[in-house]
C-alpha cells in the first residue's frame, strides 16, 4: 500500500505523522496507537481497531482522536514515543509487545491495552490473566504454539519426505516456534532473520540445500516484511507457510494462525471501555480464539501443487 493510501485510511495523520489530532480537537479524548513496526504495513490492523472503537460508540474525528505512532522497526525509539504520548496526555495507549512493555516501564497511571502473540504473564505485562491489576490489560493470541499445526498442513500440501526450511525472528516467537516444530521429529533447517537482508540469505540457503518447503515464523517483524518474503518464495519456487492471512492476500501459498485483525478489533472495544471510565485492573485479559486457514489457489497452481480436498474443505478463505 502506498503511503498516500495509508494516510487516507487513518485520516488525521499528516506528513511525518505529527501528533496534531488533539491540538485540532482539544475536547476529544485521545487514544495513542503505537506499533513497533511501520504503520504503512499495518493498515488492516488500524482499520480493525477503528472498527472496534466504532462498535463501542467511538468514531474517530467525532468523539475520539487517535494518534498513530511507530518506532519504524527501531525499538530504541519506543521510550521517547511513549514519553511524548504521556505528556500529551493520551487517555489510553494501545500497542503490541515492545510498545506495551515500554509503556508499562514508563507509567503506572496511564491505561495500557496490549495486543500480543504470546503469554502476557510470561512477558511480564500482567501478574494474572483474570486479575491483571495496575494499569495494564489487553488481548493475546498464542501464535507460536500453532506452528506444529501449520507444519502438518504444509506436509499435506507437500507430502514428499523432504527437509523443510524454517525461518524465524529470534526477537519474538522464534525460540518457542523452534521448540514446537522440533518436537515433530523431522529434518528441519532453522535460520534466524532479524533484518530484511537475512531473508534473502535464508531463502538462498534453503534453495541450495534442496528443501521441499518453507515455514515462516510469526511476529510483527515477519508480517512487516511479508511482501519481500512472499517474493522470495515465488522466486525460488518454494511452497511456503505463513502465520497470517495478509501473506496470502499478497500472493503467499497458505496461512494458518490467529486472526490478528480480530484481536485488534477487540482491542478497540477495550480501549472504548476505558474511555467510558472502566479501569484496566478490572478488565480481565482476553485470549483471542479466532483462527483462520487461508489458501491461495492461484499460487498453488503456479507451484504445480495438487491441493488435497481436506485442506480445501477446512479453508476459511480460498483466493483464486
Amino acid at each position: 500500500m502506498r503511503r498516500r493510501e495509508f494516510i487516507t485510511l487513518v485520516s488525521g495523520a499528516a506528513a511525518g505523522w505529527p501528533l496534531t489530532a488533539r491540538a485540532q480537537q482539544p475536547a476529544l479524548p485521545v487514544v495513542g496507537f503505537l506499533r513497533s513496526e511501520p504503520l504503512t504495513s499495518q493498515s488492516d490492523l488500524v482499520r480493525e481497531f477503528r472498527a472496534g472503537l466504532k462498535d463501542a460508540g467511538y468514531v474517530e474525528g467525532e468523539n475520539v482522536a487517535v494518534e498513530y505512532r511507530s518506532a519504524e522497526g527501531q525499538v530504541a525509539n519506543l521510550p521517547g514515543l511513549v514519553a511524548d504520548m504521556i505528556r500529551r496526555p493520551v487517555a489510553v495507549i494501545v500497542g503490541n509487545i515492545a510498545p506495551a512493555q515500554a509503556a508499562k516501564s514508563a507509567t503506572t497511571t496511564v491505561p495500557i491495552v496490549f495486543v500480543v502473540g504470546d503469554d502476557p504473564v510470561a512477558l511480564g505485562l500482567v501478574p494474572s490473566l483474570n486479575r491483571p491489576g495496575g494499569n495494564v490489560t489487553g488481548l493475546f493470541f498464542l501464535s507460536a504454539v500453532v506452528s506444529s499445526k501449520r507444519m502438518e498442513l504444509l506436509r499435506e500440501l507437500v507430502p514428499q519426505n523432504k527437509t523443510i526450511g524454517v525461518v524465524v525472528d529470534p526477537a519474538t516467537n522464534g525460540e518457542r516456534e523452534r521448540t514446537d516444530i522440533q518436537a515433530m521429529g523431522q529434518d528441519f533447517i532453522f535460520l534466524n532473520a532479524s533484518n530484511d537482508a537475512a531473508f534473502d540469505a535464508a531463502f538462498a540457503t534453503f534453495a541450495e540445500r534442496g528443501v521441499g518447503a518453507v515455514l515462516v515464523g510469526s511476529g510483527a517483524f515477519t508480517l512487516t516484511h511479508r511482501k519481500h518474503i512472499v517474493a522470495l518464495a515465488e522466486r525460488y519456487r518454494l511452497p511456503t507457510s505463513y502465520s497470517g492471512r495478509q501473506f496470502v492476500i499478497d500472493g503467499g501459498l497458505i496461512s494458518y494462525g490467529a486472526s490478528i485483525g480480530d484481536a485488534y478489533r477487540q482491542a478497540g472495544g477495550y480501549a472504548a471501555r476505558i474511555l467510558k471510565g472502566q479501569k484496566p485492573a478490572d478488565l480481565p485479559v482476553i485470549q483471542s480464539t479466532k483462527f483462520e486457514l487461508v489458501l491461495n489457489l492461484k499460487t498453488a497452481k503456479s507451484l504445480g501443487l495438487d491441493v488435497p480436498p481436506k485442506i480445501l474443505a477446512l479453508a476459511d478463505e480460498v483466493i483464486e
